[in-house]
């Protein structure tokens, strides 16, 4: 096994514990907690990677203190009732063969009220970055308080079967708002030098050896914020993971990216290079002679993870999101199947964007994340009755379907309008940077082939070739279009924008299909706020027009808040000259000109300019079910066909009904 990826399936000890290979399901919130305990859905979700094949799972964090709850889906603080819930989880994932660590963490001075309902706690009482609040300066007791918290929680961890802990020390949380002078300015023996600085890390690394035995494993959590002036530089993160190695304290440590001061690379979205992270790693794994060193951030395929470390550049790899999208990435790699792996997207829409609302987490290309418990896992069983399906449409709702349909044995035909599979999702993939979902299209084309799906493009069908056809069950999957009419949710009095029939008008569809010619000045109403009109404009921008983008939200990329891509993005777009109007709606277009309205003040203006683009809600193409028999096959709607929204919804029922059929 892993002979196409020989170092990454190399066995790795750790303390005496042997890792199977060098993937780890590295911690994140997944937020899953009901009344603060695990339950089923978190068995699932954590098994299905066990089952998977990742070497190591880092379970996410448990709060080591009442002020460090953050979610409402956190587990509980200081509580045996944990014990016997957790033991499930550990022991199937451990008959899986997956090594099993438990994350504890505080993030101190970033707390957040709303959820622990006290007050945050820091080294020098300094504001947060998660809101507006400030936090509290912690006495000599509230410290060791503190430190106590982590070992009593590391007890409890290991009571739980986990095999170790991971310290959260990244993003300047509690661990690191002390080593940092910026946070830590107290002329105490937990301030000043360096040594008084990691006293707190220290005490509890060494009280938790104590107190858990020889063979426990510890691990640290830390990351590299290079944005930010008063975080740790990495000569510096390095000199105090090479204080805490040169004392033997922990036994491996990882390194993410970003921070609290810069939030947007701690889950890179595809804004960011790929091994992100790397380069950090690499410097701490020159410091490092006891500790293994492991590398994360933006590590997608296996490729990526074989490389890091056959360059040497770390000892393993957590790929996370990478295992949300296929929780048997590592099995698949080991096969030496890697073109069978579904590719994350870096999208961080279900993930992140889930976690931002504090839901608990999925993912827009495998619903069945955090489902995995009621789905039976990330697999699909054969069916006793198979079927002749038609699926109409070959955009993402229609290929799911038509994938999971035919892989639990049904006969499936997929017929696509036009010459290429992925409707509006293969528009987004020609959007700069984001090829990754062309990358998706291409596995689903792969796996559609494999699976024996009869794929017709070219092929428009109507309802009376629907009736020839035979079909057991039909899929209308026919997605949705523009109508290019410009309404605009902050004028909701005008169906259509005025003067939209005057011309010179396109929609983000006709770009990125090349099927009209903008003008050199461009406005672009977005309507949207996702990444339809900011990822045109920027198409747009770079082939030399002049874009300004009108929005009625605070900002462009108003919706992408939750993914963390929206400020990149809007700096990127800047540093195009991409002129920017937010709060604002196009009051009238004149076929040379527009006039645009301040939402705050009412006021107008005109402007000059050649072209007006639109990125508005679409219409649903449905009219096919409509003009079928009722006394035909079922006839099932789904994707943009039932209402137009993100591909998320368009996958989930895709594979919804896959399943069901």
């Amino acid at each position: 096994m892993g002979q196409a990826f020989p170092h990454l399936f190399r066995p790795l000890d750790i303390r005496g514990t042997t890792l199977r290979n060098r993937i780890t399901f590295g911690a994140h919130t997944a937020n899953m907690a009901e009344d603060g305990l695990p339950g089923a859905r978190h068995l699932g979700y954590y098994l299905e990677r066990a089952k998977g094949g990742a070497g190591m799972i880092v379970v996410e964090p448990v709060p080591v203190m009442p002020e460090a709850v953050l979610t409402r889906g956190n587990f509980r603080v200081d509580d045996d009732a944990l014990i016997a819930p957790m033991r499930r989880i550990t022991e199937a994932c451990r008959a899986e063969g997956a090594v099993m660590i438990q994350q504890l963490y505080h993030v101190g001075q970033h707390g957040d009220w709303d959820n622990a309902f006290e007050a945050a706690r820091s080294p020098s009482g300094l504001p947060s970055y998660h809101d507006g609040d400030g936090s509290h300066g912690m006495d000599e007791g509230e410290i060791e308080a503190a430190v106590e918290g982590f070992v009593r929680a590391a007890v409890r961890a290991k009571a739980c079967g986990f095999q170790g802990v991971e310290l959260f020390a990244a993003y300047h949380a509690l661990i690191d708002q002390f080593w940092t002078p910026w946070s830590n300015r107290r002329d105490d023996r937990w301030g000043g030098d360096l040594e008084g600085r990691c006293r707190f890390s220290a005490e509890i690394m060494r009280r938790v050896r104590e107190a858990c035995g020889d063979g426990f494993i510890v691990g640290l959590a830390v990351s590299c914020d290079a944005n930010a002036s008063v975080a740790l530089s990495l000569e510096s993160l390095c000199e105090v993971v090479a204080w805490h190695d040169a004392r033997a304290l922990m036994d491996y440590v990882t390194c993410g990216t970003g921070s609290y001061f810069d939030f947007a690379p701690l889950i890179p979205t595809v804004l960011y290079a790929e091994k992100l992270g790397v380069p950090a790693a690499e410097a701490l794994k020159g410091v490092c002679r006891h500790a293994k060193v492991q590398a994360e951030s933006h590590i997608r395929t296996p490729e990526n993870a074989e490389d890091v470390i056959r360059t040497g550049g770390a000892d393993l790899v957590s790929i996370v999101r990478g295992q949300i999208a296929d929780p048997h990435l590592a099995n698949k790699a080991g096969a030496g199947e890697p073109e069978t792996i579904r590719p994350c997207i870096s999208c961080n829409q279900m993930c992140w964007g889930r976690r931002y609302r504090d839901y608990w987490i999925s993912c827009t290309i495998n619903p069945s994340a955090g489902r995995e418990w009621a789905w039976g896992g990330d697999r699909f069983a054969r069916t006793d009755a198979p079927k002749r399906v038609l699926v109409v449409g070959g955009g993402v709702a229609g290929m799911e379907c038509a994938r999971v349909a035919a892989t639990r044995g049904h006969g499936v035909v997929l017929a696509e309008a036009a010459p290429e599979l992925g409707g509006q999702m293969r528009l987004a993939g020609e959007q700069p940077r984001r090829g990754q979902i062309l990358d998706l299209l291409a596995w689903y084309e792969n796996e559609l082939a494999r699976l024996q799906v009869e794929v017709r493009r070219n092929t428009p069908v109507d309802a009376e070739d629907v009736a020839g056809f035979g079909a057991d069950a039909v899929v209308v999957a026919t997605g949705s279009e523009p109508e290019g009419e410009g309404f605009q949710r902050a004028l909701p009095q005008f169906d259509a924008l005025p003067g939209v029939e005057k011309g010179n008008v396109l929609t983000v569809h006709d770009v990125m299909r090349r099927a009209g010619a903008p003008g050199r000045r461009v406005l672009l109403l977005d309507d949207i706020g996702h990444w339809q009109g900011p990822g045109t404009a920027w198409k747009l921008a770079e082939a030399g027009h002049e874009v300004t983008i009108v929005t009625p939200h605070p900002m462009v990329g108003h919706a992408l808040q939750r993914t963390a891509a929206d400020g990149p993005l809007r700096a990127r777009l800047a540093a195009l000259g991409v002129r920017l109007v937010v709060e604002a709606a196009v009051a009238e277009w004149r076929g040379n000109a527009a006039v645009l309205q301040d939402l705050r003040t009412g006021e107008r203006r005109d402007e000059p300019f050649d072209t007006l683009v639109l990125a508005t809600v679409t219409r649903s193409q449905d009219g096919l079910k409509d003009g079928m028999p009722e006394e035909g096959p079922p006839v099932h709607v789904i994707g943009d066909a039932l209402a137009p929204r993100l591909a998320q919804m368009a996958i989930f029922e895709g594979r919804r009904l896959g399943r069901a059929l």
